[in-house]
């Protein structure tokens, strides 16, 4: 009996912790955050944009500045 409470309370520990962190977020905001991981790439920008039909903000890649050299790591 012991160990249900425990996590039953560990359980709602969690969730009022991501509530807590998520309290200013709006649904824009995470909506956002969730299409990130496209942004640095504008041809896959381009394919996850027509597939779900919302706008990506994506970054050109970085040019080289004349003088410098960009190594892939």
């Amino acid at each position: 009996m012991f160990d249900i409470v425990l996590n039953v309370l560990g359980v709602l520990f969690l969730w009022l912790s991501v509530e807590y962190c998520l309290r200013h977020e709006t649904a824009e905001s995470l909506d956002d955050a969730s299409l990130t991981p496209f942004a640095d790439d504008p041809e896959v920008a381009r394919r996850v944009e027509l597939a779900i039909g919302k706008t990506v903000k994506a970054v050109a890649p970085e040019v080289a500045k004349p003088g410098w050299v960009n190594l892939e790591m």
